[in-house]
């Protein structure tokens, strides 16, 4: 892929789509870092459905697959699987109520910070323990030499979960659960969470889907959440549509999202606490009418393509005129939706002037005469870290994929997760 800087401009129209558009220009090289240069390594290969992964300081590395379950991979390369998902062969302990259906099922994993000393860890995943079904965030302690885990306990058992199709892309069971799981400088952690196609579900005050949960490794509340009164105390935003990317600026602290879009608007967007996202697909809002399901999320048209701004002034990602307060987004993917999942910050000098830059995972979708995507783009922001100053997408030395996640390894290397089954190392060449 050639690698192109965006700069930002808003048209009049576009400026529906709030935030900072980024509209490409002339191909620009980077100082100090020359993305051709980049070699890859594939670390693991065969999988299914790759969708998280999490590192020691050493080089262990824990990796989730969708529908299969948790497992490590040792320094030296050896791999030891850890816990299934329902009846999932080969591990020696599964969760007999763990399902995948559709989008739904293992996601997202974290190493405490402080796991040297109490061993644990915490995986999200989708469970029938509970009717209607939920996805939780279940902690473990994982032993010494890293062959199994105990101690299951679910910190978060009530985030929601869509039990039924509906009459919407991407309608079936399981749409929709957010799912990456991450520790912040303070040692807070952080859940995301996602609409599952209800439309009452993103400016609930209870409902735990469509929000950034800020908690404990116990699972309660950080003291100093602010949602808005009524709220469940573990909010630290709300009104999303399906955040699966989320990361911390290496100066400010301050965490910022990825979020899907609905066939328009991938935005990402520095978080205030108490802070509303702006998603809103209620019927009858906002000056719409009825919707397929009680749903206006991909209205209107939701089957058929159409232009990107005209669909914006219908069903806005972030509805400013609902909620002029609303987070405004920093970057919407030059206004088209492309499937941004994940997100990560480079970290190291051998990355030149992409040290502390922001990258994000492009899955790709192709509708309805959207560019297909499948890319890494490396966001540069500005000195305060409040705005995009910059967009570089990333020459990949291999065929690009469904990026699921991007994580950044303790070696300064980029590790990058494809639907299509392989994790691969990233290393700035010299």
């Amino acid at each position: 892929m050639e690698h192109v800087k965006y700069l930002s401009a808003l048209s009049a129209t576009a400026a529906l789509l709030a935030g900072t558009a980024l509209l490409s220009t002339a191909a620009v090289a980077q100082n100090g870092m020359n993305t051709t240069n980049l070699q890859h390594e594939v670390v693991l290969d065969g999988l299914d459905n790759p969708w998280d992964m999490a590192f020691l300081d050493d080089g262990t590395m824990l990796f989730t697959e969708k529908c299969s379950g948790l497992s490590v991979r040792l320094p030296d390369g050896a791999v030891n699987a850890l816990y299934g998902v329902g009846e999932a062969e080969g591990y020696p302990a599964n969760g007999a109520d763990l399902f995948c259906e559709g989008q739904a099922g293992m996601m997202g994993v974290a190493f405490d910070p402080d796991f040297e000393t109490n061993r644990r860890i915490y995986v999200y995943s989708t469970s029938n323990m509970s009717d209607p079904h939920t996805n939780r965030l279940m902690r473990f302690t994982l032993n010494d030499d890293f062959t199994a885990v105990d101690d299951r306990t679910d910190i978060v058992d009530d985030v929601v979960y869509k039990m039924a199709a509906s009459d919407h892309p991407f309608g079936g069971p399981g749409a929709h659960n957010g799912g990456r799981v991450r520790f912040d400088p303070n040692g807070h952690l952080f859940l995301t969470t996602g609409d599952t196609h209800n439309s009452e579900v993103p400016q609930s005050p209870t409902k735990m889907g469509s929000k950034v949960l800020r908690i404990d490794t116990d699972g309660n509340a950080i003291a100093e959440n602010n949602p808005p009164e009524g709220f469940d105390k573990r909010t630290y935003t709300y009104g999303h549509r399906n955040v699966q990317g989320i990361a911390f600026h290496p100066e400010t602290g301050a965490a910022i999202t990825a979020e899907h879009g609905p066939w328009h608007s991938d935005e990402i967007t520095i978080l205030e606490n108490g802070g509303n996202g702006g998603w809103d697909p209620r019927p009858n809002m906002a000056g719409r009418g009825d919707c397929p399901d009680d749903y206006c999320g991909y209205s209107p048209n939701q089957e058929d393509g159409m232009n990107r701004y005209e669909r914006a002034a219908f069903m806005p990602m972030t509805d400013f005129d609902t909620y002029p307060d609303a987070m405004p987004p920093i970057w919407n993917n030059n206004g088209w939706s492309q499937g941004t999942s994940s997100a990560a910050f480079l970290k190291g000098e051998g990355w030149g002037d992409w040290d502390g830059a922001m990258v994000v995972g492009i899955m790709g979708i192709g509708f309805g005469g959207t560019p297909i995507g499948q890319r890494i783009d490396v966001i540069q922001f500005n000195g305060d870290g409040t705005d995009v100053e910059d967009v570089t997408e990333m020459t990949l030395p291999m065929d690009p994929g469904r990026f699921r996640s991007l994580v950044t390894g303790p070696d300064g290397s980029l590790y990058a997760s494809i639907d299509e089954g392989t994790i691969y190392k990233l290393t700035p060449g010299q």
